[in-house]
């Protein structure tokens, strides 16, 4: 009796490896694999579609894969790129650098045609190697060998997109190596990578021209996306620009960018992207001295920021957010400062709320000489020298609300100012402006209050009712934006409401329904 043969069980993939075949399998079923039998106007359809539909099946791949993006090496990615990628093809310059990486070169003769390497999503897998080497070595504080390497890996996206761009590449074929769809949001997070380590070399690596060079590259690269229409470039560069004039403090350089410019806010590329412009153009319009505008923008930022993760992010959009607030004369709640994790990082700023609260120029300049290097630090200690003024109104709101007469010695001594007569211009300017309602008695030397007015006789109720209206609608219409409908799917209600039927719609079973329904899901990515 014969023994039965042994099963063997198959070596499992390295997870990064299994991951880019994912990828390239991912790739292989984008497009129709005949395309030279489709018709003319077929072919011009899916020549348009075809570059969002990669780019959809990418981000869709990043989502999955980022999991395994963290825990990789440089000899991990060194390995993957040996077996995936073909020395042959026209990816060999990447695989070249992505194999120099790793402690031992791949010892894979070139002319070995039995090996399988990716070919459907080749350029694709090449880029996100190149992506994740430049991180992997950002994170080793290998900041050099990392701007070196996003330099040399634009200018491999570059020559590609330049290569296949305008082309129907078919996606099903042996020859394929995919279209050009999949490579912009690989370009753009490789042009996020360089201006990150550009960020944290020192002076000694030739900076100042480093830098120079990166600004003129990001104006050539945005004037770019918005030819070709490409809604992660145009994103990621505007954020580097704004972000680069914000740090070189060139704020009115940064109001003309801001201005000019266009950012798809109502179906952003990247939820990222679109926080961070909100960030961004919040901050630029705080120090404009908008702050109505800027505190929308902020507040809006803080309600679509992941609650999970980016606690850094989070902290940094509250902070100028809390400031604002006190700009325009309102005290932010308790609550924002016991957020998780904000507790102590918004420290500074609780103290410097109940100084102006309280509404003491001695305990407000107190606070403010105690964490004047936090505030610098943060980049909020231009807004908050501002607040010397909000902090005056604050005392003469409580004043005034106490006593419905004071001296002007008084209010000096309890505002901390100098004298009486500075006192005089401060509260003959308040009630000017509206702050306080009140009279100053010049001869007698006191401030005599008018009975406080009702409220409700104000047009204040229906300002606040107007806010609350706009925030509702803004609310709805965005998500109304963010719906996806069905070509045919207004003629189907109108059917379903007449109680009319399509011809064999009542003869379909659950499981045809239900495939018929997967089959849509699957064609929207």
């Amino acid at each position: 009796m014969t023994p039965p043969p042994e099963i063997t069980t198959p070596t499992p993939l390295p997870p990064l490896q299994s991951a880019l075949w994912r990828l390239d399998r991912l790739f292989g079923g984008s497009n129709p694999s005949d395309t030279a039998s489709a018709s003319s106007s077929t072919a011009k359809t899916t020549t348009a579609a075809a570059p969002l539909a990669q780019s959809k099946l990418l981000k869709k791949f990043l989502g999955s894969a980022s999991g395994t993006a963290k825990s990789v090496t440089l000899d991990d990615i060194s390995q993957a790129a040996t077996a995936v990628l073909d020395p042959n093809g026209v990816c060999a310059t990447g695989r070249d650098l992505l194999v120099s990486l790793g402690a031992t070169a791949s010892s894979t003769p070139g002319n070995d045609t039995s090996k399988k390497y990716a070919t459907k999503a080749s350029r694709e897998i090449e880029g996100y190697l190149l992506s994740l080497a430049i991180r992997t070595l950002y994170r080793q504080s290998q900041f050099g060998s990392a701007y070196n390497l996003a330099d040399m890996a634009l200018n491999i996206l570059d020559a590609h997109i330049n290569d296949c761009e305008g082309k129907l590449v078919s996606v099903g074929t042996n020859n394929s190596i995919g279209g050009v769809g999949g490579l912009y949001p690989l370009r753009s997070r490789i042009v996020r990578y360089r201006s990150l380590v550009c960020d944290s070399l020192n002076d000694g690596d030739n900076l100042e021209g480093r830098v120079n060079g990166i600004r003129v590259d990001l104006a050539k690269r945005y004037r770019d996306a918005v030819l070709v229409k490409d809604g992660d470039g145009i994103c990621t560069v505007l954020n580097l620009m704004l972000g680069d004039l914000l740090k070189g403090d060139q704020v009115e350089q940064a109001q003309k960018l801001l201005s000019n410019a266009t950012f798809p806010t109502e179906s952003p590329p990247s939820n990222n992207q679109l926080l961070r412009y909100l960030y961004y153009s919040g901050r630029i319009r705080a120090l404009r001295l908008e702050y109505t505008s800027s505190y929308s923008a902020l507040s809006q930022c803080l309600r679509k920021c992941p609650t999970n993760t980016g606690l850094g992010f989070r902290i940094a959009v509250q902070r100028l957010c809390v400031v604002v607030q006190l700009l325009m004369g309102e005290i932010p709640d308790r609550q924002v400062f016991e957020g998780e994790g904000m507790r102590g990082e918004m420290k500074p700023y609780l103290e410097i709320t109940r100084a102006v609260r309280k509404g003491d120029l001695a305990v407000f300049a107190d606070t403010v000489s105690r964490h004047v290097q936090r505030f610098r630090m943060d980049g909020t200690f231009t807004l908050i020298s501002r607040l010397e003024h909000s902090v005056v109104k604050a005392g003469l709101r409580r004043l005034k609300t106490s006593y419905s007469r004071i001296s002007l010695e008084d209010v000096a001594s309890r505002l901390g100012l100098p004298s009486a007569k500075s006192a005089e211009f401060i509260v003959a300017k308040a009630v000017r402006d509206g702050v306080i309602d009140a009279t100053i008695d010049h001869e007698g030397g006191f401030v005599q209050s008018h009975d406080l007015m009702d409220v409700y006789a104000t047009v204040e109720p229906s300002e606040a009712f107007h806010r609350r209206i706009a925030y509702c609608l803004t609310t709805h219409n965005d998500a109304v934006r963010g719906m996806k409908y069905h070509e045919d799917a207004y003629k189907r209600q109108l059917e379903a409401s007449r109680g009319l039927k399509k011809k064999g719609e009542e003869k379909k079973t659950d499981e045809e329904k239900a495939a018929e329904f997967e089959d849509e899901f699957d064609e929207d990515y």
